[in-house]
């Protein structure tokens, strides 16, 4: 097969053939007149003229209309070409249309077939989804029932607890009579031994009673925390004293000799308040980064980290019944319950007034609350209930501490009045106040004497008021520091009192 271009010469060359062939069929046909005219014929000569004329003209026209059909030939020739180059460029596009189709094919092809299996995922994961519903509505099914059978339960349980509430109240009536009685008769020493274990028991056994003596003389002088110390607290039935400040550490001191026993370290803020664990295993610090810090107090080591609070933890307390749960507040307004066991919360408590500081009572049911309001509030810490609230203060709860028997609660507030309440009816027993007694920040600790028989708080002076509970009477005021006290702590065992002020410095007070 021929290609255009070479059809297209072919065509041009036999065009010039028959136009050659042409030419030389009109010469011969015109050379006798060409001949004759060269005779010199006279007669003749006019008439041949006008032919060879006629002819001329002829072959002139014949020659233009050749260059015509060449001009023309060339442009075919050239348009040719050029439809070949266009068909040349319009062929390989289509080559490459039909490579881009085979792959657009291929590709809806794999689509095709990923589509398929992700329809068959689909279809497996909706089975899936409603077994899991189903399983998911017996899980629910059975978790209502659970959940109405542990109501049930814990309903039991709380008749239960009321009931010991109720025959411990007895005891302690009874307690208090039989002490009366035999203060009467000198047994009094007897007494204790024998009826103080009814009333007061630990997880540990009975704990021992001594009476607490009004302190008067500083023992020791410790420069404890760089900055501050705003938190002490004694073990239980222990002279070792525990301080935190802020320094952001934890100090451990013996206060018989005034020495360092142990720091611990860890908490990222400043320490708030302090408690201990009632087997002194562990002690726990509210803290201003927002968490609470656990440390084993053998090893010195953190043993938890307790987050959850979104502002300052100012205040925290230990269950008196067992060591396992913590209770905590914060000034996002909120009350947490904590699991030592498992190291996270397992109840909040919301309310609208900032709280300051916070109390368990001995059966590590209710919670006490001071508040910046000024009110005395009781959670029960189960359900996050407010059982009752009472206004104690003008001015902000700054410290709230429970007695050794339960029945009876202090509360200190900014307006300088510290009210002892009954727990039982939330009614004041005893309003303490002296003129020089100015309580320095929100979170000014105050303290009871284990027997129960005294009150101590700090002053912005430096001092420190003791009072008698029995009459409301100050029995003593401690002068030694210079700066703001910010709490007092009171030894289980009945002495030393701590106080700890705003430069950082503790004194113990026998």
């Amino acid at each position: 097969m021929l290609s255009q271009e070479e059809k297209a010469m072919e065509a041009i060359k036999d065009a010039l053939r028959a136009l050659r062939k042409r030419h030389l069929l009109e010469e011969g046909a015109h050379a006798p007149a060409i001949s004759a005219l060269s005779r010199p014929i006279l007669s003749q000569g006019s008439e041949w003229k006008e032919k060879t004329e006629k002819l001329e003209t002829e072959l002139q026209q014949c020659y233009k209309a050749q260059s015509r059909l060449s001009e023309q030939l060339v442009i075919e020739v050239a348009e040719s070409r050029t439809s070949k180059a266009f068909l040349q460029e319009k062929e390989l596009l289509i080559i490459d249309l039909q490579k881009d189709l085979t792959q657009t094919r291929e590709e809806c092809t794999r689509l095709q077939e990923e589509l398929d299996d992700k329809t068959k995922t689909v279809d497996v994961l909706i089975t899936e989804n409603q077994e899991i519903r189903s399983q998911l509505e017996e899980m629910t099914n059975r978790a209502q029932k659970a959940e109405s059978e542990n109501k049930m339960l814990i309903d039991r349980w709380m008749l239960q607890k009321m009931q010991d509430a109720e025959r411990l109240n007895e005891a302690n009536d009874l307690y208090e009579e039989m002490l009366a009685k035999l203060k009467a008769n000198g047994l009094e020493s007897l007494a204790r031994q024998q009826v103080d274990g009814i009333v007061r028991r630990n997880e540990d056994g009975t704990d021992h009673f001594v009476e607490s003596t009004i302190p008067s003389t500083c023992g020791h002088r410790i420069h404890a925390h760089e900055g501050g110390c705003g938190s002490i607290i004694f073990e239980y039935n222990s002279g070792t004293l525990f301080t935190g400040g802020q320094d952001r550490a934890v100090k451990m001191w013996d206060t018989n000799s005034g020495t360092l026993i142990k720091s611990l370290y860890g908490s990222l803020g400043n320490i708030l308040d302090l408690a201990v664990t009632h087997d002194n295993k562990s002690v726990i610090a509210a803290s201003s980064s927002n968490n609470l810090f656990v440390w084993d107090v053998s090893s010195g080591r953190v043993r938890h980290t307790l987050t959850g609070h979104t502002d300052k933890v100012c205040a925290v307390d230990v269950s008196k019944f067992s060591s396992r749960h913590v209770v905590s507040a914060a000034y996002d307004r909120t009350i947490k319950l904590w699991d030592l066991h498992k190291g996270y919360c397992t109840n909040t408590v919301l309310f609208a007034s900032n709280c300051n500081a916070i109390c368990l009572s001995i059966d590590g049911l209710t919670v006490f609350s001071g508040h910046m309001d000024g009110n005395l509030r009781l959670w029960d810490i189960q359900t996050g209930k407010l059982l009752s609230e009472v206004a104690g203060h003008s001015s902000a709860v700054t410290s709230v501490s429970l007695s050794r028997n339960g029945n009876r609660i202090l509360t200190s507030g900014r307006d300088n009045v510290h009210n002892v309440f009954d727990t039982r009816t939330l009614e004041i027993c005893g309003t303490l106040r002296a003129s020089g007694n100015r309580l320095a920040s929100n979170w000014s600790r105050s303290c009871i004497s284990p027997d129960d028989d005294y009150v101590a708080a700090g002053s912005a002076d430096g001092t420190v008021h003791v009072w008698s509970l029995s009459n409301g009477n100050i029995v003593s005021v401690l002068k030694e520091q210079t700066s703001p006290i910010l709490c007092c702590s009171w030894s289980g065992i009945g002495k030393p009192l701590a106080s700890a002020d705003k430069n950082g410095y503790v004194c113990t007070w026998t």
